[in-house]
């Protein structure tokens, strides 16, 4: 049995909030989903053969992508599948069939989980793995030709022999983590991925965590659930440990919030810190689940930014968003944050419920008062199943499901709709380009970023990075 997972490319990417040149600039993270698949596989189905292609990174083209499949002969061949990727996803489930149609062709992701039937109603699709995909994926692979197994296997949406639509329920959560294998960074060149932020060209992205509790209503993430849980900080230690072996020293832990709990957050660094280990990480936290003394922890654990999720300047937006914070909290978080000497990236969105141009500008204001290190700032994107998209759907802010009528019959010229009742599309693209350039060319934010660099290394990504900018 021969399994390819492929990350897709983004030829027909169907549009973004940011302008390309900030896009293009962000390097790449390692498709972890892929990965965590593989190395289940790996340990559960040792008897599998498996690669790999993430046609992002490699930068391949869809002649290429082709060859490689080809030249592979899989049995199954899995694809990641997000709305923004649908197309491309779509692309290569076609070239697959048309180099052999025996060859079953499955999807996972965010988007399948949210349009299963209308994903499969697009033909070219054998089976969709629904909600976390490690388990549920090694059982279709080892039971591909038994449709009874299969029909007993929750988590799976497909149509059996007689045509019939058959979907077996969603998936229980995965509550002990620790039980997945790592993931399987052996089939990757880990030498591809980077980041804008790092200070070298090798970084990669751990997860230590699955599920946000909090109820930010911008927010879905289908098939990783609402509930928290977190690996050991004994598993944590161990896949830095992996990656190490492949010269990785950076780090961003790409939860939806690492600092949820706060003992694990303590264990993970008294790890780091006991076993000596010289990296540099970055971590995603909400402004109020820290405090000083775990600020320090971190900083002696080697974190060396965090990315906190502010997303407006004005509480009254805040709330709007049920983002759960106060302006003060932020301040304060910035404060104690820069007082340790960790660095700051602030997220912040425009165009959401209610906003006017004041609110925008306001926001602006609220984010160089900051004086975080970076910012990223995009245009609000109701995505679907979100209570933001149900919100906008009922006060008719987008007249008709967008998104399902996308999902139904995708076409390149698809438009993600905006929350366009106050300012409108043209307006948001212009405030954030605005914004990019007030926040980064300002003479005494240069200065400070040029004596705060790390190595030639980073001199190269961030003026890179800076001459996107000024395209924009």
């Amino acid at each position: 049995m021969k399994v390819l997972l492929i990350n897709p490319p983004n030829f027909k990417h169907i549009g973004s909030v940011l302008p390309d040149e900030v896009e293009n600039e962000r390097g790449f993270n390692p498709p972890l989903g892929l990965l965590y698949l593989a190395g289940y596989l790996q340990r559960e189905s040792p008897q599998v053969e498996i690669m790999i292609i993430d046609s992002l990174a490699e930068a391949l083209n869809y002649d290429q992508i082709k060859k490689k499949i080809e030249d592979f002969s899989p049995d199954i061949l899995g694809v990641t599948v997000m709305s923004f990727t649908l197309l491309d996803s779509l692309e290569i489930a076609k070239a697959t069939k048309q180099i052999n149609p025996n060859i079953k062709v499955v999807f996972g992701g965010p988007h399948v989980n949210i349009y299963s039937r209308e994903t499969l109603d697009l033909g070219m699709i054998d089976f969709i793995v629904l909600g976390e995909g490690e388990r549920i994926f090694n059982t279709l692979v080892n039971n591909i030709d038994n449709e009874e197994v299969l029909k007993q296997t929750r988590g799976l949406v497909f149509y059996d022999q007689n045509k019939e639509f058959i979907h077996t329920g969603l998936p229980d959560l995965i509550d002990n983590l620790d039980e997945l294998a790592l993931p399987a960074r052996n089939l990757i060149d880990n030498n591809l991925y980077s980041s804008v932020l790092g200070t070298s060209k090798l970084v990669t992205t751990v997860m230590t965590s699955r599920g946000c509790p909090y109820k930010c209503s911008f927010c879905d993430r289908p098939h990783l659930g609402k509930v928290f849980r977190a690996r050991s900080a004994d598993d944590v230690l161990k896949e830095i440990k992996d990656c190490m072996k492949y010269g990785i020293r950076e780090f961003l832990m790409y939860d939806d919030t690492f600092t949820i709990d706060r003992q694990r957050v303590i264990d993970v660094c008294n790890k780091i810190i006991n076993e000596k280990l010289k990296i540099r990480w970055d971590v995603r936290a909400r402004v109020n689940t820290i405090d000083e003394e775990l600020l320090k922890k971190l900083k002696e654990a080697g974190c060396v930014r965090i990315h906190y999720g502010v997303e407006s300047g004005t509480q009254k937006i805040l709330d709007v968003l049920r983002k759960g914070i106060t302006l003060r909290q932020v301040e304060d978080a910035f404060r104690l944050t820069r007082k340790v000497g960790i660095e700051i990236l602030a997220y912040f969105m425009i165009g959401n419920p209610g906003e006017t141009n004041s609110d925008i500008e306001e926001t602006i204001r609220f984010a160089k008062s900051l004086k975080p290190d970076y910012v990223h700032i995009t245009a609000t994107v109701p995505f679907p199943a979100t209570d933001l998209y149900k919100m906008a759907l009922e006060q008719r802010i987008i007249a008709s499901d967008v998104w399902l009528e996308f999902a139904k019959s995708p076409t390149q010229d698809f438009c993600p709709p905006l929350w366009e009742e106050k300012v409108k599309a043209q307006e948001l693209q212009d405030y954030i380009k605005k914004a990019y350039h007030q926040f980064y060319f300002r003479p005494g934010y240069l200065i400070k970023r040029l004596f705060a660099l790390k190595s030639f290394e980073e001199l190269k990504i961030k003026v890179k990075a800076a001459l996107g900018i000024l395209k924009i």
